[in-house]
């Protein structure tokens, strides 16, 4: 909190004495702040996040370096939020109709879990660090198998369960500990949902989630991936960095749906749509 708040002081180009007058409180407020002696009340909070939004301050970068940790060679360095917190041991019992099923979810970005966060009440950043010896690692690019794995645990292919197609990718993901794909968002779903309503090609599909890069996520599917992982650092956010993080959140949605809907012009009349993909052979 200290370094944001000297942060957004910085980016003002003011001193604490007329930070203090424009927040309507104390210079020896705004010290304290910044030297990590006190931390500001909700109200003042509040009062922070209305002067970034009238100075249109961005901010974002150092709530990110303030939770940004490096790792070795052989361990990686990732992030996770939750909603309360981490409880127990780290085990793969995240939700079934998450991207890949059940498992333990990790961003290589800390804005990653940060942005699915920031809508909770008291959310908790985790810094970890997951130990790949050994591991049987699925890697996964962006492309039609990426989507319809996706699509198969999002419960969106149940009206072809028993099909071929469907087996392949309910069995896609046996006997690995990792996998590793791009992550998913809102957006993706809506476009999903348009594929299997066969409104939209698999070529416009994989081009529409092309565009949403928001990084890649490793999931810890197995037990024994997840006793690979090492907590670093456990974070509880502010309102102020939530308040933030939402605003961009929201602005990023915004930016999406502008980019999606240029995609699904550009490629509508290419590839084919999923009653045709049904026809042919399991890939």
């Amino acid at each position: 909190m200290k370094d944001l708040i000297r942060t957004i002081r910085s980016s003002a180009g003011m001193n604490q004495e007329r930070f203090a007058s424009a927040l309507g409180t104390t210079p020896l407020s705004i010290n304290r702040w910044e030297n990590g002696k006190t931390i500001p009340n909700r109200m003042a909070q509040m009062q922070l996040y209305n002067f970034c939004k009238e100075h249109d301050i961005d901010v974002i970068g150092s709530i990110m370096d303030s939770n940004s940790w490096s790792g070795s060679d052989d361990k990686v360095i990732l992030y996770h939020g939750s909603k309360k917190g981490i409880v127990g041991d780290i085990a793969p019992i995240s939700r079934g109709e998450c991207d890949f099923g059940s498992g333990f979810y990790m961003g290589t970005d800390v804005l990653q879990p940060l942005t699915l966060i920031c809508n909770e009440e008291r959310p908790k950043l985790y810094a970890v660090e997951l130990d790949m010896t050994g591991l049987k690692v699925l890697n996964m690019d962006v492309g039609i198998d990426w989507a319809m794995l996706i699509a198969y645990h999002r419960k969106e292919m149940e009206n072809v369960r028993g099909t071929p197609i469907y087996e392949w990718y309910a069995h896609m993901l046996d006997g690995y500990d990792v996998v590793i794909g791009h992550i998913a968002d809102d957006r993706m779903y809506i476009e999903l949902s348009r594929f299997f309503n066969k409104s939209l090609t698999d070529v416009a599909l994989v081009n529409c989630l092309s565009v949403l890069d928001l990084g890649r996520q490793y999931v810890a599917i197995s037990e024994r991936a997840c006793e690979r992982i090492r907590v670093l650092n456990e974070t509880s956010l502010s309102q102020l960095e939530l308040l933030l993080l939402r605003d961009m959140s929201i602005q990023r949605r915004k930016e999406g749906i502008a980019l999606t809907e240029r995609m699904e012009v550009r490629y509508r009349r290419e590839g084919r749509y999923f009653d045709e993909i049904l026809e042919g052979d399991v890939p």
